[in-house]
């Protein structure tokens, strides 16, 4: 099975050094499977990966709140609660 190195390892393998990062090789299924699966290597195939290309999103536009046109009401109604002091003018 052929595999691509993804991570450099020290030591030996069967007396020769293990290939560099990147570098393409054979071994046993077995073996190369198990260096697949621990994240060390990656199955090379005979076509390439597809390469990804990602588009970056539209921009976005905020638009403006419109502006008031009338004019805000005199006194604004209170909820629940204390009542308001009248002024002495208006009793």
């Amino acid at each position: 099975m052929r595999i691509r190195m993804r991570i450099a390892m020290s030591g030996l393998r069967n007396g020769k050094p293990w290939p560099p990062v990147g570098q393409v090789t054979d071994l046993p299924t077995g073996e190369a499977q198990h260096l697949c699966a621990s994240g060390i290597a990656e199955e090379v195939t005979d076509t390439p990966p597809a390469e990804e290309t990602a588009t970056p999103p539209e921009a976005e536009t905020a638009k403006a709140p419109a502006a008031e046109t009338s004019s805000p009401p005199a006194e604004t109604k209170r909820g629940r609660g204390r009542p308001r002091k009248t002024p002495a003018s208006e009793e």
